[in-house]
């Protein structure tokens, strides 16, 4: 029996029409007008709705043992909250131990991955670059994990230095890898921390005010004359300040192999928000930081003509309670992160699109199709193609919503975006060809999600 989605506004990063979609199987059969069905097939009425590809977050940490917790969803609270926000495929990052094979890490997270009712692939972190790190990297990259992230920040515990970045380039790129960095200065906040707290200055806006713009911007340029350095392409995680976007600007201008994401926080939530009373804000405290609200419409300015090629979420949810107030006595001890995952396609449609920031096919292609391109999973994902994997969402542009803790699927007390109006909803998606969401609901199947094996990563063909 195969599904017909019949009559939608299909719409990819390069085309918008009305069409039908037959699925058999987990594929794409066919997109065309008016496709002749069975009596065995199911036919889906899409008239009056759009039909996306599944997005496609590529920043997630769930599980992560960090500062001293572990982050509030797993991979099966957390795909569950992505599908039911129109994201069919996530990409979580692999935090080995300092010292231990990084084969033993990627067994960790495939285990518990297993929980995972979307489809998957990882990231691996690099908290160190040695000998035996560039000896591994090659037999990571025929696992299907073929991107590495680097950090310019935590000082003592996860930077690096630029000679190992260099190394991890060298490493990583003669082997078809991508370089990912979290590009802060993490000096300069280290150095903005100890001064902050010698002086008692420990709630929740010290955190902004310990990671200046100037750090980001700092970082970014160096990681660029790194990535020059070695010739070989740099993918920025987590932009997030208008500083740090002129420097992307420039090189890209000038023709380097410069890549930039950016996240829902640094386009909708500014700074402010680390000024509520009674340690609210540290619900906001994430690296890097919220910026000041000048800052935001650069930041849209900036994805909707191209220098930042994806929105992804940096999703690391902590409990208000029990969690982020294990930093009420400093700043210092807060876990960093939000929860973000169910929101991404929803807050961008309605603040992308919606408000005339992007059109439909910009928006397709920073939340499926770069994604799918960079890290190596074109065309079976990102996409709505004749072969490809059949993930779609089914999108009411008319349907209302409002962002709410006590309506969201993540597994967390409080929602970062409490209160914000949403216009536009996923009534419906499929995963390669199945259900997950219908009517708005969740009908998926525990444990449906299938690790995705990733070709080479940093090109966007």
């Amino acid at each position: 029996m195969a599904i017909i989605i019949k009559g939608g506004t299909v719409v990819t990063a390069a085309d918008v029409g009305i069409a039908d979609v037959r699925i058999e199987g987990e594929t794409i059969a066919a997109i065309g007008r008016d496709l002749p069905a069975k009596k065995s097939d199911q036919v889906v009425s899409a008239k009056g709705k759009y039909v996306f590809p599944g997005g496609i977050d590529v920043h997630t940490h769930f599980e992560l043992p960090f500062m001293g917790t572990v982050s509030a969803d797993d991979f099966r609270t957390g795909t569950r909250a992505a599908l039911c926000g129109g994201t069919t495929t996530i990409i979580d990052f692999i935090i080995p131990a300092k010292g231990k094979p990084l084969a033993e890490a990627v067994a960790a997270w495939q285990k518990k991955a297993k929980k995972a009712v979307a489809d998957f692939g990882f990231h691996m972190a690099l908290p160190e670059f040695n000998e035996a790190v560039a000896k591994e990297i090659p037999s990571i990259i025929r696992k299907g994990v073929t991107s590495f992230k680097c950090f310019m920040a935590y000082k003592g515990a996860l930077q690096i230095d630029d000679g190992q970045l260099i190394g991890v380039f060298n490493a990583v790129g003669k082997n078809g890898g991508l370089v990912m960095v979290h590009a802060e200065n993490g000096d300069m906040i280290d150095v903005l921390t100890k001064q902050f707290t010698a002086k008692g200055q420990l709630t929740p806006e010290y955190h902004w005010r310990a990671h200046p713009a100037l750090a980001e911007e700092e970082a970014v340029h160096r990681i660029i004359e790194l990535s020059r350095f070695t010739d070989q392409p740099i993918y920025i995680v987590h932009l997030s300040s208008a500083d740090g976007l002129e420097k992307v600007k420039k090189a890209v201008a000038k023709g380097y192999k410069v890549f930039a994401e950016t996240c829902p926080q640094y386009l909708l939530l500014s700074a402010d928000l680390y000024l509520k009373p009674k340690f609210e804000g540290a619900k906001w405290v994430m690296s890097p930081p919220l910026r000041p609200a000048d800052h935001l419409e650069k930041m849209w300015g900036g994805l909707s003509r191209g220098y930042i090629q994806t929105v992804a979420t940096d999703h690391c949810s902590f409990n208000f309670k029990g969690q982020k107030d294990m930093g009420r006595d400093t700043f210092a001890k807060i876990p960093n992160g939000i929860p973000s995952i169910g929101d991404r396609f929803n807050l961008l449609y309605t603040y992308g699109v919606g408000k005339g920031r992007m059109s439909l096919t910009r928006f397709v292609d920073v939340a499926c199709t770069a994604p799918a391109k960079l890290f190596g999973m074109y065309p079976k994902k990102g996409s709505l193609v004749v072969g490809g994997d059949a993930d779609l969402v089914i999108f009411d542009p008319a349907a209302k919503g409002v962002v709410s803790a006590k309506t969201s699927q993540h597994n967390v007390d409080y929602s970062a975006y409490e209160g914000m109006k949403l216009k536009g909803l996923p009534v419906a998606v499929l995963l390669r060809g199945k259900f997950a969401v219908r009517n708005g609901k969740y009908v998926g199947k525990q444990g449906a999600g299938q690790f995705i094996a990733r070709g080479p990563s940093g090109k966007m063909v």
